[in-house]
């Protein structure tokens, strides 16, 4: 199997937990787990780069929402308590347990990203450094929590799902007053997105219009094409929500990758980073064997008699290729035949006089 592990200015692939763990540090290990597995292509025995990252998502439920909004009854099917308020409880990871999680990542050779929602948030980091900050796209807007989250000097990133041009620039004064590390993701906060409001074509004019930032794209579509696509249109980073199985309790999981889905979406962009190439027209060597057993050379048209001249209405184009082109046919036009010649076979160099 060859391993393509060294690959250079590989995309960098965010698994997103954020809570479809549903509150259990064991079901976020699971997840954990089945994004380790090795990603391959059986046909041409390639083994590709895994995921690169995994996130989490820390609230501080006292900075979440108004009494009233945390107190308001919550029946949905994804619930798991009777107010919001208890729903949210149910489901926030104490620090400590990040801390387990972001070991047993790491164990596994996975960056670490949180997202941190809140000021208090940041006390996570007396217990662990992440390799990223995320800020969601909600609190984008949120400029005492950006300043705080920069003044950390850890690398930021993002989205932009609730924001236009000029919440994002006011975003990166906030953050670049303390350093420049910084990437933007395209985001389109609809869960899932319908295809028409997707407009990939934001991450163009990130990148036109952002060029000192790493760009790429925080995917909220269903099934794996926008992530692959927003690869292919230059995005740098891709952030796409997983979970061990969509059917599960939670509002986040039925648009997520599962395992099959995670195996596709890396896979994919994998293959698809191998395949973008250089900005050339050439003949690639691998194709030198399927060129000379289809490409065309100039044949006999009818039987060629020895010292016969040959005119062009005695040839035409045959499989396979390894033979004279039809751009090379004064080579052969006005030229006898040294010996006699059958029909429908390509004439070569030692054929004629």
């Amino acid at each position: 199997m060859e391993d393509i592990n060294r690959q250079q200015n590989h995309t960098y692939i965010i698994g997103e937990i954020g809570q479809n763990h549903n509150g259990s540090v064991d079901i976020a290990k699971l997840i954990i787990d089945m994004v380790a597995r090795d990603i391959e292509e059986s046909l041409f025995g390639l083994k590709l780069l895994k995921m690169d990252a995994i996130k989490l998502t820390k609230r501080d439920l006292d900075a979440e929402l108004s009494k009233s909004q945390m107190d308001k009854p919550y029946n949905t099917a994804h619930s798991f308590g009777k107010t919001y308020g208890e729903h949210r409880a149910f489901l926030e990871l104490s620090d400590e347990q990040h801390h387990e999680i972001y070991h047993y990542a790491k164990a596994y050779h996975f960056d670490f990203v949180e997202t941190l929602c809140a000021v208090k948030c940041l006390s996570l980091l007396k217990l662990f450094t992440p390799d990223k900050l995320k800020v969601a796209s909600r609190d984008l807007t949120n400029l005492p929590l950006l300043e705080a989250l920069a003044e950390t000097k850890i690398p930021m990133i993002l989205s932009t799902g609730m924001a236009g041009r000029q919440e994002l620039d006011n975003a990166l004064n906030i953050i670049t007053k303390q350093h420049e590390n910084v990437s933007i993701l395209h985001c389109v906060s609809q869960y899932p997105t319908h295809p028409n409001n997707v407009n990939l074509n934001s991450i163009k004019y990130l990148l036109e219009n952002y060029s000192k930032y790493t760009i790429g794209y925080s995917d909220h579509t269903i099934g794996i094409a926008a992530p692959v696509a927003a690869v292919a249109m230059g995005a740098k980073i891709i952030e796409k929500h997983i979970t061990i199985d969509r059917r599960m309790k939670g509002t986040d999981q039925a648009g997520s990758l599962a395992p099959d889905g995670v195996n596709r979406m890396v896979r994919d962009i994998r293959l698809l980073e191998m395949s973008l190439g250089k900005k050339e027209i050439f003949i690639d060597p691998a194709v030198e064997s399927s060129r000379l057993k289809l490409e065309r050379s100039i044949a006999t048209k009818r039987p060629i008699k020895k010292d016969e001249t040959i005119t062009v209405e005695d040839l035409h184009m045959l499989s396979p290729g390894d033979g004279f082109k039809w751009s090379e046919i004064d080579k052969i036009l006005g030229k006898k035949a040294a010996t006699n010649l059958s029909q429908d076979e390509i004439i070569y160099k030692d054929l004629i006089t």
